[in-house]
Formats: structure tokens, C-alpha cells, sequence
């Protein structure tokens, strides 16, 4: 009893040790920022602003290292938050992106209501005018309309809504993601364990 014990303290301990490391890996911008270049893209930091569709606009606080892939073919982006692409644990950003959920009805901006339906948001004070978005630092002209999930994942808007049609925007993600997609071959997925599973959809 006690041998079992302590295998299971030992395995617990390895498990606590395994996580801590992900999560410092996961932390490490630089880390990240070498990864997105690597496969092809370019670090963006990027400021959120209200009001920026006139004016002046409302500099918020804070601001986010994306990572922008362009594709060469096309030259179409997408834009994925840095600790989204790096990390290897699920994120709802990254499970949108794979599932490929349809669009379905949609009124205005249909990336942004796509982004909405999935349980985002890329809307700066609401439903407005005024507009707001992730404005990248070096070029005030260049707003990103970035889906910004419960769990602080994030991919853009319109990379997530082309991508519910087949429409690879940028980069193919599912390529460059750390994180695997579940679909639909794990248990999880087949039962409707992970979000935006086919079998609790409208897919």
C-alpha cells in the first residue's frame, strides 16, 4: 500500500513538474517570438484603440504580441495571438479554428458575428460606429479585428470565418499550431468533451 503511495505521489509530482514547464515554456515571449518566425511569420505587437473608424482615437491599455502569416500565393494574413500559437494545451481560439464550425446567419460584419457565434468577441464597447481594434504599433492605418476568447486565446476574426468555408487565409494554422487538433479523432471529440465538437453542433 504504502509502494503504491508513493508511485502515485511520484507520478503526481512528475505531472505537477511537466505542467510547471509547459507553462513556463508557454510564458517565455522570446521563445514564442523565435517559433512564429521560424514558420514563416512576423511578430506584431499590437495596442487596442477605441474609436477608430474617426476621430481620435481612445489608446486603451495594454498591448499583445500577434503573429501575422502572409501568404505568399495570394498575400491574404492571418493573424494568431503569439501564446496561442505557442503553447500545446488546448485553447478555445485554437479549437474554433479547427472545428470549422459553419457561419450560419449572420447580420453587418459576418467576422465579427461569425467570431461572436463561437463565443468571442472582437467588439470595442459594444455594437457601434465607432469601431475599435488591435492597432498595430508601427503603422496606426493597420486595425486587426482579433476574436478574443474567455480564456484570453485569440485568432482574427476573418481567418476564423474564411476558415469555416475551407478557406485557408495566410497559413494553413492547423500546420504551425503546437497545439493538435482533437477532431475527430479523440474520445473527447466523439463525445462532445472539447467545445465546438461536431457532435454538439449544428455542423
Amino acid at each position: 500500500m504504502k509502494l503504491t503511495q508513493l508511485c502515485l505521489a511520484a507520478a503526481a509530482a512528475l505531472l505537477f513538474l511537466a505542467s510547471a514547464a509547459e507553462a513556463a515554456v508557454a510564458l517565455n515571449p522570446a521563445k514564442a517570438a523565435a517559433y512564429c518566425v521560424e514558420h514563416g511569420g512576423v511578430v506584431q505587437t499590437r495596442i487596442p484603440e477605441y474609436n477608430t473608424n474617426g476621430g481620435t482615437p481612445l489608446v486603451l491599455s495594454g498591448s499583445a504580441n500577434f503573429c501575422q502569416f502572409t501568404s505568399k500565393k495570394d498575400g491574404s494574413q492571418i493573424n494568431v495571438l503569439l501564446s496561442t500559437l505557442f503553447t500545446r494545451q488546448p485553447s478555445l481560439a485554437a479549437l474554433a479554428y479547427y472545428a470549422q464550425v459553419q457561419l450560419g446567419q449572420c447580420n453587418g460584419n459576418p467576422a465579427s458575428c461569425y467570431c461572436t457565434l463561437l463565443g468571442g468577441t472582437d467588439l470595442f464597447g459594444g455594437i457601434n460606429a465607432a469601431g475599435g481594434g488591435w492597432v498595430l504599433r508601427s503603422d496606426p492605418n493597420d486595425v486587426l479585428e482579433a476574436c478574443i476568447f474567455p480564456d484570453l486565446s485569440s485568432i482574427d476574426s476573418w481567418g476564423l470565418a474564411y476558415h469555416s468555408a475551407g478557406i485557408i487565409r495566410g497559413k494553413d494554422l492547423a500546420k504551425v499550431l503546437r497545439y493538435p487538433s482533437p477532431y475527430p479523432s479523440t474520445a473527447a471529440a466523439r463525445t462532445g468533451a472539447v467545445p465546438f465538437a461536431p457532435s454538439a453542433t449544428s455542423r
